[in-house]
Formats: C-alpha cells, structure tokens, sequence
C-alpha cells in the first residue's frame, strides 16, 4: 500500500520552455516537447476506496487505435524541485516514454494528476467506469481487484520473458495475478519499520541496547521519549489506504489476519485483537498523538523535535537524505509480541496495462518491455529507479543483485533495510473497498474513538462475513 508514501514542491517549467498544458486536476505532457508544473507527495498512499462495480458499469468497447496516442496516467510530473529525488524520478518516467516512442510507431503520452487525486481520490475509478479510462496506469494491490474484477486489466504474460517472472522475489507477483497469469508488474518494493531521532533517543538515557523487540519495551521506551511537545510514537491515525498497509504487519506479527490461506475470515481473532490494542494503548498512554505533529511529514518532525520515534516505510530515507543530511537516525525491525513472529508488509506500485483501451495489445507490450524482460536495458532500468531516482527494494533478483554491485545498498540504512527488514517481508493484501473498509472502520474506532477492541473486531468480521459469501470474483488472497 505503496509504494505510498512529506509533502511535496511545486517545479518549475521544464527545460525545453514549451508551453504546459494545465488544467484543476490533471496535466499532460507530450515527452519530448513540453513538462508540467504540479506539486506532487512523496508519501505513496495505497489506493483509494470505491467499488469494481464502478469499474465495470461503463467499460464495454475498446477504443480504436487511431485515436491517437495512448495515455499513461501517474503521479510523478516533470518538475524542478529543491528535492533531487522528485527530479530523478519524474526524469525516469520522461526517459522510459520518450525511448520507446523513439523505437515504436505506438506513442505514448504521459498524463500526470497530483498524488492525492490519483491516489485518493475518485478520478481513476470514474474514467474507468465512463469507459475513458487511462491505456497504462500505476496501481497498488489494494485496487487490483476493483481493476481486475471489473475487466479493466490486460493480461501482461505472453509479452514477458518466462525467465524474468522467476526472476521476481517469492511472492512479489502473487498479489498480481490469477490463475497464473499476470496483470500487473511491481517496479519496487517497500518495506516498514521503525525510524527514531538518536539525538532524542540519547537525550532521554537511551542507547542502541534500549531498541524495543518486545511490544511492552515499545510502550516503556515510548513513554521515556515523550513530553509535552513530543510524542513518543508517531503511529499513522488518518484513515486511508495507507493506515491499513502500515498496520497489517502489526495484525500479522501475532499470527493475525483478515483471510486465513483458505479465504475463511479469520478476523474475530486473539491476534487481530491484541494489535489493535496495541493501537489503542499507544493512543490512550499519551505516547502516540491522534494528530501526527509536523503535518504527518516524519522528516520535518524529527528536525522539529516533536517526535522520538515513527513507524513508516523505506521511502522516507531518500527524504532524510535530502532534507536533514545532518541528522543522525537509526530503525529497527517491527518489535514482537508473545510468541509472535517477524513480517512486515512490503508495498509497491505497478504498471498496468487497460484491457478495453485504445490498444491493449500495445499497452501490455509496453508495461512488459519496461519491466518484464531479461534484457540488460530493463534490469537496468529497475535498477536504476530503485537505487537512483528512489531507494527502494528492486522486486526483481537480477535488479536488486545489480543495485547491490552498483553501491546502492552500501549506506547503513539502506543495508538494513535489504538485509534485516526486507527478509521475512510479506506482499501488501489485495482487499478489496469493502473489506479494506471494515479493517478501517476497526482500527478506527479502536485507536481513536476508545471502543472496546473485541467489538471493533467482531463488528469487522461480520461485515467482511456478509462480503465474501456474496463475494463473485478473484481470489481475496
């Protein structure tokens, strides 16, 4: 539940000084001839709620492929910014498009919206069911269903290389596909952890002997980092996509889960319950604020002093890297309760390819050229938005064993997160609205309103009970 994921710059006109053309939600550029102006988040948010049956209602008919170019909607825009990082990767989405428009009669256009409408918000889900929705897009596992149930998803697997869908980690694509095949392609993986300012770490009597493993230490040694202008333990509170990624691996941690490997509800449970305690007495304790200081940006909070410690994913290196190169932080993997076991949830965006565009056959041969080959060009190409233009975990061996070869994981944080973090990891959920919804609805009412845990857990398995015996589509899991 990208890769999602501090707020963002606004850039400036591109290079080539041609004329944007910008409109309230959306802007498109032509690669080669014109970059946008926007503002865009870091924080990859993980979908947004809605239903497959707004997908399917307008989605009959495929488009000619003389309407012209066909369209990729994402959320990177071309822009000048203060932050490298934003530039690096709008510049490897413009470089991708503008080399297979150089090689292919097939062009393609890029289509930018800023992150919260795209991500958040209704506009993809409403092209789709208007039947204008975009030829190749970015998804995360929380919308796959929506997208694959309603018939939006073009089957990606007779356009990769056989060798290259081994080449993905255990379980990256499994979240992607059905009954063997493939509708999408992970270009990163993003796990969590545990971020903290040592400069308040050490301040409050702590040292690296101190990091929690167990949940109560969690507790004991947020209570030591919190005062009255800081809290303790940044746990995400805002209801979204988002919240439920970050805290699946909690629910997961205890032995927990929504769905058990048969698709039985398996929600009412020891394990969901305890973690949403967890929640709650973060919450009731004073260690966790139910607003995130500093605007929810961890990077600004840190070099504020207004929190010890923040539970995110890898994204945030690259940020801290940027914007507080002189603050001294550490992570640590998720702490463990009684008996419980090491996971994290590993999140990341796809492309997609549009089923009932202008040209699917086009489109998908486009998502598996960019991601889904052997050659050099594209392991290389992962590779380098990975390491370069984001840091993240390359979702393929061969790309990660390069990154590796290039220097990319040789800072201490980025080895922790590929050595220590990233093992165990386990692929976000594909859950669909209205069970991301009831998992909301608990963890909502828990953390925030007080409610008994039990009775969020229970009232969730109902609803997610009366969803899957109704339920007609692919696999919940």
């Amino acid at each position: 539940m990208d890769t999602s994921k501090t707020a963002g710059t606004t850039g400036a006109t591109g290079a080539t000084g041609a004329a944007n053309t910008t409109g309230t939600a959306n802007t498109t550029v032509t690669t080669g001839t014109s970059h946008s102006r926007m503002t865009r988040r870091r924080l990859l948010a993980a979908g947004a709620a809605g239903a497959a049956a707004a997908v399917t209602s307008g989605c009959g008919g495929s488009a000619s492929a003389d309407d012209g170019p066909m369209r990729f909607w994402n959320f990177y825009a071309p822009q000048r910014s203060e932050d490298p990082a934003l530039n690096a990767q709008s510049k490897w989405f413009t470089d991708l498009v503008e080399k297979w428009n150089r090689s292919h009669k097939r062009q393609i256009e890029l289509l930018y919206m800023p992150p919260p409408t795209y991500q958040n918000g209704s506009k993809l889900p409403t092209a789709f069911a208007a039947g204008d929705g975009p030829d190749i897009f970015l998804a995360s596992p929380g919308d796959f269903l929506r997208y694959y149930n309603g018939g939006v998803l073009a089957d990606l697997t007779p356009y990769m290389d056989r060798r290259a869908l081994d080449d993905y980690h255990p379980d990256t694509l499994d979240s992607r596909m059905v009954d063997g095949k493939v509708y999408a392609l992970p270009m990163e993986v993003e796990p969590l952890a545990v971020f903290y300012d040592v400069g308040v770490w050490e301040k409050a009597g702590l040292s690296e002997g101190d990091v929690p493993t167990t949940w109560d230490r969690l507790l004991d040694v947020g209570e030591k980092l919190t005062t009255k202008t800081r809290a303790g333990l940044v746990l995400k509170t805002l209801p979204g996509y988002l919240q439920n990624f970050l805290w699946y691996s909690w629910m997961w941690l205890g032995g927990g889960d929504v769905l058990d490997e048969h698709g039985a509800v398996t929600v009412d449970s020891r394990p969901v319950r305890q973690a949403l305690q967890l929640w709650q007495d973060a919450v009731r304790s004073g260690i966790t604020p139910t607003t995130a200081p500093a605007g929810d940006d961890m990077i600004s909070g840190f070099k504020a002093g207004r929190a010890g410690m923040w539970h995110s994913g890898i994204w945030e290196i690259a940020s801290l890297k940027a914007f507080a190169p002189d603050l001294e932080y550490g992570m640590f993997k998720h702490p463990l309760p009684p008996g419980g076991k090491y996971t994290t949830a590993l999140g990341g965006w796809s492309f997609c390819a549009n089923a009932k565009g202008r040209d699917p056959q086009a489109a998908a041969e486009f998502c598996a050229w960019a991601l889904g080959t052997m050659e050099d060009e594209c392991v290389d190409r992962i590779t380098d938005w990975c390491i370069e233009a984001k840091r993240d975990i390359a979702p393929r061996k061969s790309a990660l064993r390069r990154g590796t070869e290039r220097g990319g994981y040789d800072d201490w944080a980025m080895k922790y997160m590929k050595e220590e973090v990233f093992p165990g990891g386990r692929p976000e959920p594909r859950y669909p609205p209205v069970v991301y919804k009831a998992m909301s609805d608990a963890l909502q009412g828990s953390m925030l309103a007080g409610r008994d845990v039990g009775e969020e857990a229970a009232r969730a398995a109902q609803s997610v009970e009366a969803y899957v015996r109704s339920y007609k589509g692919a696999s919940l899991i």
